[in-house]
């Protein structure tokens, strides 16, 4: 399987580094919107080309998907590129800043009978597989709470992505979106969503908090690019319980708190695990995968959308490229 990436910046960089353990993967070249840049990450990560537009990229007859690696308000620009050459594409998280733009690439994908996932690589990781199994399975009940945070330690200068509304900033679409959709995997949508939130003189959300009802069960979610919290989740049921650990969004280990620990050890960052259900889903011809379903990303992206409104913020992405 033939990869591109558009893009050059850190997580372009890991996934890179991760492709090297997926059987299959050939590193096909590299996008970005100066050639030195591309030319630079192509040589620096062993692809065989590099391009100085989004438009060759994804125009290269010797590439089969491009993981879509820009900030997340150029995500809709990219990923609709990607489609027009004909290419699959595998979109960084979250798909875009909103519900519209995102339906708007499923329906593109779909249209042109295209490929098309979000990067969520969190519903790849094989122990998060293994915690939605048990679950399905019973291990620990019927479901009463979930606990889910997820910060960084700031503070984060004004001038920073982060801070940045042109450029979808803030807690809750960097890092909010993992705690949504670790939710999502174990109970789908809530009936009734509340949020608050702290936010910073630029109108980003700083501290935000999501408390999600469901029939039987409550989600207390927290993000905030203002301290380090535990990153950690706790799932609580009737007959049992399950901690994921530091680092959630890509755990190695799990304790189920009846039995025993589950050890899931890997090299790399996790992200080749979304990479190898990519490389399934196109050897088996499949438009979506079922780990992380188109309609999952239209869910917990009106989720997020639900939360941005009650807490105030607006977004103002710069015009089309």
């Amino acid at each position: 399987m033939r990869w591109g990436i558009l893009g050059t910046g850190g997580i372009a960089g890991r996934f890179a580094s991760d492709l090297r353990l997926v059987p299959g993967a050939d590193l096909a070249a590299v996008g970005s919107r100066t050639p030195e840049t591309a030319a630079a990450f192509a040589a620096r990560h062993g692809f065989a080309r590099s391009h100085g537009t989004w438009t060759e990229l994804a125009t290269d007859p010797a590439v089969d998907v491009i993981y879509v690696a820009t900030p997340h308000a150029f995500h809709h620009d990219a990923v609709m590129t990607c489609l027009a050459g004909g290419k699959a594409v595998l979109c960084e998280k979250p798909m875009t800043l909103e519900l519209a733009t995102s339906a708007r690439l499923v329906e593109e994908a779909r249209a042109r009978g295209l490929f098309l996932m979000e990067a969520m690589w969190m519903r790849c990781n094989p122990a998060i597989r293994k915690v939605a199994s048990l679950v399905a399975d019973g291990a620990i009940g019927d479901i009463v709470t979930i606990h889910a945070d997820l910060g960084l330690q700031g503070p984060f200068e004004a001038t920073h992505r982060l801070r940045d509304p042109a450029l979808g900033g803030g807690a809750l679409l960097d890092l909010g979106v993992y705690p949504a959709h670790l939710t999502h995997l174990l109970m789908g949508n809530p009936s009734t969503v509340r949020s608050w939130a702290r936010l910073t003189g630029e109108g980003v959300d700083e501290t935000t908090a999501m408390l999600l009802g469901y029939d039987s069960a409550v989600a207390a979610l927290t993000c905030s690019i203002a301290g380090a919290s535990r990153n950690a989740a706790t799932i609580t049921g009737t007959r049992g319980r399950i901690d994921l650990p530091e680092g959630f969004c890509a755990p190695r280990s799990f304790i189920l708190h009846r039995e025993n620990t589950f050890d899931f050890q890997f090299e790399g960052n996790g992200f080749q695990y979304e990479a190898t259900e990519v490389q399934r889903c196109l050897a088996e011809g499949l438009l979506e995968s079922p780990l992380v379903p188109h309609q999952a990303t239209l869910d917990v992206m009106t989720l997020l959308d639900t939360v941005r409104t009650e807490i105030g913020v607006v977004y103002t992405p710069p015009g089309s490229l």
